[in-house]
């Protein structure tokens, strides 16, 4: 007599659902990043040389965040 087990264990599902929400936790955190440092660029940008001068930086600086 074979035996075939098809039942699945409850635990199964809760793991796709932690690495599906894992990997949407990673994306939502990679485009946050992504948009944080775009607004820092575009602040930056606009501030003079002097200002720039004032904090530290130059213009070749901007494009490092």
């Amino acid at each position: 007599m074979a035996l075939l087990d098809n039942t699945r264990g409850l635990n199964d599902g809760v793991r796709f659902g932690a690495r599906a929400s894992g990997l949407f936790e990673t994306l939502f955190g990679a485009v946050i990043a992504w948009n944080d440092r775009r607004v820092t660029r575009k602040a930056l940008s606009v501030l003079t040389a002097r200002e720039l001068a004032d904090i530290g930086l130059n213009r070749g600086d901007i494009a490092n965040f």
